[in-house]
């Protein structure tokens, strides 16, 4: 990795801590609303220009994601009190909490419902516990972290996963493909995992975690509503499913309601996903991740729709359910997701980065060595 992008890395990230610090003054001076808005549109479109700046897989993606994508939704709702930033917060914790994939894990009081609600309505409860069964969303997982053998045992797999890829050409192309869903898994939990132990180490404070062992999913909802990026589906729920949700609710009813606002949900993120991908290979889309998204979309409408009508009568073992979800989840991203990550040639450049890295640490404690030698 050149001198070159780890100094534009470093500048685009003293932009971000400036323009959130504005942000944070904004907040205390203006109130929600419009005015607020305009005032913090001009920082979005910073955010939206700033990855351009990078052109390395994983300072560039990372960056993408965690300002174009996360730290954008988040500047839009504040505008508006709305979302992790709306709360009083201190500004260092607006400032993690903004450019940083982590939200603050809350717990909530003995005395109410997790969802707001008073138990002394039972059935105002009981109607709103009935749709989230039914709608994907976040679940907050239980207090406390993975153990660190989780993690070690992923790290391990990752690295035997990238050690596979010299013998690529004795590999059958399926398995290698099995491979790619492999890494891109690993790595994005790991880089996370890392961005939020740096970050409860500086807030401390509990965070949610990100992942939730998305191979165990028993559906394409729990998949997307419960297990995988759970900080995508905690943003695009106010952003996108919570609005879309209430029109819904005038226009067909509150009981299809979720269908619309899922498949909006959906399409903003293929939109968002397109973007990254821009990012990451400066290449013009060819809409492959677009119709990825929208397939998914569509499928988990059908889902929500068949467990409606049905009322949970045929609920499959999740011997079957599991195996059924993630073959589809592989099968439908080798045909269009990952076939986009060859195209910019994600693999070697990751393996170029990785190698990079390597070399960098090798020479830092060769260093370390060297003037410990010579001090004694």
């Amino acid at each position: 990795m050149e001198s070159g992008e780890m100094n534009n890395f470093m500048k685009i990230w003293l932009c971000v801590v400036i323009s959130l610090s504005y942000c944070y003054a904004i907040g205390k001076i203006i109130p929600k609303g419009t005015a607020r808005l305009l005032c913090l549109l001009p920082v979005v479109c910073l955010y939206v220009l700033l990855p351009l700046n990078l052109s390395s897989l994983h300072l560039g993606g990372a960056t993408a994601f965690f300002i174009a994508w996360l730290g954008n939704f988040k500047l839009l709702l504040f505008a508006f009190g709305k979302g992790p930033l709306s709360p009083p917060l201190s500004l260092l914790r607006f400032l993690a909490v903004a450019c940083l994939p982590i939200k603050i894990l809350h717990n909530p009081t003995p005395k109410s419902h997790p969802n707001g609600l008073n138990k002394e309505n039972p059935s105002l409860k009981k109607t709103l516990d009935s749709q989230n069964k039914e709608i994907p969303g976040p679940v907050k997982p239980k207090k406390g972290q993975k153990s660190p053998i989780n993690y070690a045992i992923k790290f391990l797999l990752l690295a035997l996963l990238l050690r596979a890829y010299d013998y690529s050409e004795y590999i059958h192309p399926t398995f290698m493909l099995v491979l790619y869903c492999g890494h891109v898994y690993f790595c994005l939990e790991i880089i996370l995992a890392m961005v939020a132990a740096l970050a409860r180490a500086m807030l401390g404070l509990e965070l949610e975690q990100q992942f939730n062992e998305p191979y165990l999913s028993t559906s394409l909802q729990d998949f997307w509503g419960r297990r995988w990026n759970i900080m995508v589906t905690s943003i695009l729920r106010p952003t996108v499913y919570e609005p879309v949700l209430n029109m819904g609710a005038r226009l067909v009813g509150r009981k299809w309601a979720p269908l619309p606002a899922v498949f909006g949900s959906f399409v903003v993120s293929a939109v968002m996903h397109e973007l990254i991908f821009y990012y990451l290979g400066r290449v013009r889309p060819t809409w492959e991740i677009t119709w990825f998204f929208l397939l998914h979309g569509g499928c988990l409408m059908a889902e929500i729709a068949l467990k409606k009508t049905l009322r949970d009568k045929l609920r499959l073992p999740t011997a079957v359910s599991t195996p059924l979800t993630i073959g589809f989840i592989m099968v439908t991203g080798s045909w269009l997701f990952f076939p986009q990550l060859l195209r910019i040639k994600a693999d070697e450049r990751a393996l170029e980065e990785y190698a990079a890295l390597g070399a960098f640490f090798k020479n830092v404690s060769a260093l370390a060595i060297t003037t410990f030698q010579f001090q004694l």
